[in-house]
């Protein structure tokens, strides 16, 4: 089978959006999203478009502030600062990565645990290592929702290997793994017997930016494989997984582009809503 990111993600939106209607009747203040953008690199002006278009299709609020790439740490602190501030602001994000020069953790522990979206402040990562209420980072969110479309909603007794340890995805994706109740093998680039381990694994996460690097020889016969890799090759978007290689042998594997991608974006729109409601008062 394989699973569509953007049709789980339609689906997911579709939802939101009926949230979002009902908050507009009953005459209530919208959840709102701002994203700073700094400098003008072109794959991060598209990333904060995709995220605009998102907002407007669930019918949230957005806010994008451009700022110029010659501005100092310290006026994009301030600028972070009155966002902290803003009553009318759910969700900040700052986008990644900034020009050379900035200093990307001081940014990103600038903004409010409350209003931290992307689930990268110390604050949250720490909330999600001890079991504790926070945001979780997006893309290993949209992983977990993919594995619920699929069917696995409990991985008790299960193997999962995570390929990457990063803190954007491997590290937290683990973590959520392990609060399903899977048991959670991290490997990354010292690891011993890579293939040998990945082959042991019921779910595949491959989180490690190299092109089809993951060939059949990772993959054991029936096995959940989630390509988290975005990797650009010739102009064109490759996944960390070799698809046609792999496809075979997966129960359950999700291509590159139209995978995991769209769910990010999704999951960022669920984390706002969620931060709108604590902001507003409410518990689910």
């Amino acid at each position: 089978m394989i699973l569509y990111g953007n049709e789980l993600a339609a689906k997911l939106q579709a939802g939101m959006k009926e949230h979002i209607d009902q908050i507009r009747e009953e005459g209530k203040r919208l959840p709102c999203l701002s994203v700073i953008l700094v400098g003008d690199n072109p794959a991060s002006q598209s990333y904060v478009k995709s995220k605009a278009n998102a907002c407007a299709k669930v019918g949230m609020e957005n806010r994008t502030i451009r700022l110029s790439a010659d501005i100092t740490q310290e006026e994009l602190e301030k600028v972070i600062e009155e966002e902290n501030a803003n009553p009318n602001v759910d969700g900040i994000l700052v986008q990644l990565p900034l020009p050379k020069g900035f200093d990307e953790t001081r940014a990103l522990d600038a903004i409010s645990p409350d209003k931290d979206v992307d689930g990268l402040h110390p604050m949250n990562a720490g909330a999600l290592a001890l079991g504790r209420d926070g945001f979780a980072p997006c893309t290993p969110r949209g992983v977990m929702e993919i594995l619920k479309e699929a069917g696995y909603t409990d991985l008790t007794g299960m193997r999962a290997v995570v390929m990457g340890r990063s803190n954007l995805v491997g590290k937290p994706v683990a973590q959520l793994l392990q609060a399903a109740n899977a048991t959670v093998t991290v490997i990354h680039s010292r690891t011993k017997d890579a293939p040998e381990i990945c082959r042991q694994a019921d779910i595949l996460i491959a989180a490690i930016g190299k092109p089809e690097f993951v060939t059949a020889e990772y993959v054991q016969d029936g096995a959940v494989v989630i390509d988290v890799g975005i990797n650009r090759v010739d102009g064109k978007l490759k996944g960390d997984v070799k698809f046609d290689e792999v496809q075979p042998k997966a129960s359950v594997i999700t291509p590159v582009p139209k995978g995991v991608g769209p769910m990010t974006v999704c999951m960022l729109l669920d984390n706002t809503i969620q931060a709108w409601k604590k902001h507003e008062g409410m518990h689910d």
